[in-house]
């Protein structure tokens, strides 16, 4: 398999015009499910909503076009949400776009090197624990708006216990309000699929829950009353860039690089198993990797791949990278004529979107399974991971999570090493005939 080889070269050799029209379509109905998540995550990571645009365009359009996959979609996920606000509280957001830039160059040198078949041996356990514990910290960080809360001017939260204690500490100020609209939308969100299944539930809540809250007697917080909404085009901007600065952001970028890198080929393979096909993980790296540093110079926030907006594109006919720009130009659409309604979107509709996605990708039944079914020191990894990426932060969780699962491999080695050597001379001792040095 070559380094770099865009899907769209080999693809579109055997494209009938029937295959474009089916592209066409899934782009448009992956582009209406991406809408109102790519404004959600953006605020869950405290930018402004049009960056999640941003980033969907920008990193939706590239990564297809340049990507080692047929139907990859990529754009802002949940995995990056909580390491984006840190990033924005410490270094604000331009410190949030070297750092992005950082993490696609370190893409683009995996790719380059061809780390992309390496990926794979990180530790299944490890990549459960993060993601569930990334899960359980976006959950946690939705909560505020979903009951309503308010916290004093100036009120600073960057860890997850911090968020947890103000939320315990100030719950006496929910909004009866506010709460109602945000159940009303978790209603939506898990009966809607079961019943139409060609609309996407998301974009029925966000409608729903802005007309509710036209009510006048209604009262919850709007995208429009927390933020200044903007439908300009992204504007090409160079970061401060200084020595000093690199190496503060370089443990965030390797980070971001690793989760996107991880993420994003781990969504590669599932629509691999969809469509029968098999992608080419360095290209991908590489294509992931330009889009990020696109994305940082043009004010965006973090991409990679997006397992259920790919398994949407499959499910709705995408056959090839076409689908995936057609995705990207049709929120570029958006985000020129449509971007100022956005204001009227609730924020308990867009706290509960975010509660669905956490719950999604919280992979608890592979949690569960493990628990049940490994060994405890497999028990042990998962478990340290989720803890870490919960009370801390992902960057400590990988880290320890890897250094504590091949320290018990090297231990186990040592040990099956010693327990072979012990047998191999009880062997001998039995074995070993007297008779025959006489």
């Amino acid at each position: 398999m070559r380094l770099f080889e865009p899907k769209i070269l080999t693809t579109l050799k055997t494209h009938k015009p029937k295959d474009y029209l089916s592209d066409i379509v899934a782009g448009i109905i992956v582009a209406i499910i991406a809408l109102p998540l790519s404004i959600a995550l953006a605020i869950a990571s405290g930018a402004s909503p049009e960056t999640g645009l941003f980033t969907a365009i920008i990193a939706g359009f590239v990564t297809s076009f340049l990507g080692g996959s047929k139907v990859n979609i990529t754009g802002p996920t949940a995995a990056f949400a909580t390491i984006v606000a840190g990033i924005i509280l410490t270094q604000g957001m331009d410190g949030l776009f070297l750092a992005t830039i950082m993490a696609g160059i370190l893409l683009v040198l995996m790719g380059l090197l061809r780390v992309g078949s390496l990926i794979k041996y990180i530790p299944h356990t490890i990549t459960v624990g993060f993601t569930s514990g990334i899960a359980v910290t976006l959950a946690i960080g939705q909560l505020k708006d979903f009951f309503g809360l308010t916290y004093p001017a100036g009120t600073v939260a960057i860890e997850t216990i911090e968020k947890l204690e103000l939320i315990i500490k100030h719950f006496s100020s929910a909004n009866p309000w506010a709460f109602a609209v945000g159940v009303l939308g978790l209603l939506i969100l898990m009966i809607c699929p079961r019943i139409l299944k060609k609309i996407p539930a998301s974009l029925i809540a966000v409608i729903v829950g802005a007309l509710v809250c036209l009510i006048p007697i209604v009262n919850a917080n709007t995208i429009g009353s927390l933020y200044t909404i903007s439908s300009d085009l992204p504007k090409f901007n160079i970061p401060e860039i200084s020595l000093e600065r690199i190496l503060a952001l370089l443990p965030n970028a390797f980070t971001i690089a690793l989760l996107a890198g991880i993420e994003s080929l781990l969504s590669c393979v599932v629509s691999d198993k969809m469509i029968d096909d098999k992608h080419n993980s360095n290209t991908e790296l590489i294509a992931l990797g330009t889009s990020n540093i696109l994305v940082g110079f043009f004010g965006g926030i973090p991409a990679t791949g997006a397992i259920a907006r790919t398994a949407a594109n499959v499910k709705n006919g995408g056959k090839s990278p076409i689908s995936g720009m057609v995705h990207a130009l049709v929120l570029l659409l958006v985000l020129v004529v449509l971007m100022p309604l956005a204001s009227y979107i609730p924020m308990p509709i867009i706290a509960a979107i975010l509660i669905i996605v956490a719950y999604n990708m919280s992979e608890w039944r592979q949690f569960v399974a493990i628990i049940k079914t490994k060994k405890l020191s497999d028990i042990l990894v998962l478990v340290l991971t989720f803890a870490l990426t919960v009370i801390f932060d992902l960057v400590k969780a990988i880290a320890v999570g890897l250094i504590v699962h091949y320290l018990i491999v090297l231990i186990k080695f040592i040990i099956s090493k010693r327990k072979a050597k012990s047998e191999d001379i009880n062997l001998r001792e039995e074995t070993h005939d007297p008779t025959l040095e006489k």
